[in-house]
Order: C-alpha cells, then sequence, then structure tokens
C-alpha cells in the first residue's frame, strides 16, 4: 500500500508509482499496468483519482489504452526527467 505524502495530490503519487515501476521494469513494455478496479483496492482512493493518474500517465506517453483491455505500457516510455502534470 502506497503511504500518502498529505503535501501532494493522491493521483500525482499513484501516477509516479506506477512511472517507476515502468522504469525499473516491473512493468514492462506491452504489459498492463494496474486497472482502476486494482488501484482501489490497492489504495483506497476513490475511481476518480485512479481514472486520473491513468489518464495522466497516458496524457504522458507513459501508457496507451485499449478499449475493452485496459491501460498498457508504451514500448517507447517518454524521456526521463522531472514531471509535472
Amino acid at each position: 500500500m502506497i503511504e500518502f505524502a498529505e503535501d501532494r495530490p493522491k493521483w500525482e503519487q499513484i501516477a509516479e508509482v506506477i512511472r517507476q515501476r515502468i522504469t525499473d521494469g516491473t512493468y514492462p513494455p506491452r504489459t498492463r499496468v494496474p486497472s482502476v478496479q486494482q488501484i482501489v483496492e490497492e489504495t483506497g482512493v476513490a475511481v476518480d483519482t485512479a481514472q486520473k493518474a491513468l489518464r495522466a500517465l497516458r496524457d504522458e506517453g507513459w501508457t496507451y489504452t485499449v478499449r475493452g483491455m485496459g491501460s498498457f505500457v508504451t514500448t517507447e516510455p517518454p524521456a526521463a526527467g522531472p514531471r509535472n502534470a
């Protein structure tokens, strides 16, 4: 379970954890990242919060979504660097 810092939105922290897991190879290219429901169950956040984290990752180029199948890691993640979504 993620221990959330009080000074940042939870969706940003969730996205950061998933980004780190992509970077360290826990989620290799073309593999599915946790679903909204899995994030909700793992972290205890609201569905909207989990959706916002996944949307941020997609918008940044870390993941892509296949309708009815979920979100997957891109084959070419964006260049490393600070993220301020």
